[in-house]
């Protein structure tokens, strides 16, 4: 090991070593009060929350929603829940508190978290869709195809993936040297692209694994959504009810919306990170792990006339807020 030669700011230059003490997140560079835009993602995280807490409670208390459509979106809010619990409160603990040298290990469990995440969020839209599909498309035999077994069986395989993925990813990220005693990343959180980009050594595991995963998680999952409802488009051209396609429109409308406020700033960022400044790219990376999370609650409770009833059905009983004795 060369020896150490650190300046005045305490990072290191010129030298070779296996693990860095700390990763330094830069975050945005040369925008005022930014202090208001996090204290919005603060109200938004709470939001989040709470909503997504909601939506998995009522599931679990009303039996007319123990269906295996209803088996994925309680999955998704989990999945809500940890992606913004991973990114939101580290984010302000690092800028608005100051707190932006995170130790290694701590920094590669953020990652973690935050890919599995965000994994499994994109791999549920995708179940979802196929549910739809089956629906509309297969409406006599969506019983025999879509069943508890079946859908929970699905739901732990887009959890294997998505956890063989990240730990992969992780374990490469773990096996870089570094030349600095402290890493800066130029992002809001410890990111896999710029942590494996700032390595001594041989990176190529790693540049495979964030070439690979793009397409994996998120495009795959974005064509699969893409064929799903093209197939339901065409069934529902060939209902000659109007009533029956517009019911079946609308069990559709709710997903849409979720799938729309998830991939396109995440397609957007992925595709024009050439061209786009390093703020622009944080900003609609920080958005988009916060707002599906608090707006898919909404929507769903708002967009689905079945949760609607069971809400409605719920408040009735008085199950949620008993009347005192």
């Amino acid at each position: 090991m060369c020896s150490k030669v650190v300046n005045s700011n305490n990072f290191c230059r010129d030298i070779n070593i296996s693990i860095p003490s700390y990763f330094y997140i830069s975050g945005f560079s040369g925008i005022p009060h930014m202090r208001y835009y996090y204290i919005f993602l603060f109200f938004v995280y709470i939001i989040s929350l709470l909503g997504n807490s909601c939506l998995m409670l009522v599931i679990i208390i009303d039996r007319n929603l123990h269906t295996p459509k209803y088996i994925a979106v309680f999955n998704l809010s989990l999945t809500d829940i940890c992606e913004s619990t991973a990114v939101i409160p580290q984010l302000l603990d690092m800028f608005l508190f100051g707190n932006q040298l995170i130790p290694y290990e701590l920094c590669l469990f953020n990652m973690f978290s935050v890919f599995v995440s965000i994994s499994t969020q994109s791999l549920t839209l995708a179940v979802l869709s196929f549910d739809r599909l089956v629906a509309i498309c297969l409406p006599l035999r969506y019983h025999m195809i879509v069943t508890h077994r079946s859908m929970l069986v699905i739901i732990g395989v887009t959890w294997a993936v998505a956890l063989l993925m990240v730990i992969a990813a992780t374990v490469f990220i773990s096996r870089l040297s570094f030349c600095r005693v402290i890493v800066i990343i130029n992002s809001f959180y410890c990111d896999h692209g710029p942590i494996y980009r700032s390595a001594c050594s041989s990176n190529f595991p790693s540049s495979v694994i964030a070439r690979l995963y793009p397409i994996l998680i998120l495009g795959f999952p974005a064509f699969l959504i893409i064929f799903s409802y093209t197939c339901i488009a065409v069934t529902l051209f060939r209902i000659t009810t109007p009533q029956d396609r517009q019911r079946a429109t609308k069990t559709c409308t709710a997903h849409l919306i979720v799938v729309a406020i998830f991939y396109v700033p995440i397609t957007f960022t992925y595709a024009l990170s050439s061209i786009i400044n390093t703020n622009t790219r944080i900003i609609n990376l920080s958005l988009t792990s916060a707002l599906p999370p608090m707006l898919n609650p909404i929507i769903y409770t708002f967009k689905t006339e079945e949760f609607i009833i069971s809400l409605k059905r719920l408040f009735k009983r008085r199950t949620i807020f008993p009347s005192p004795k």
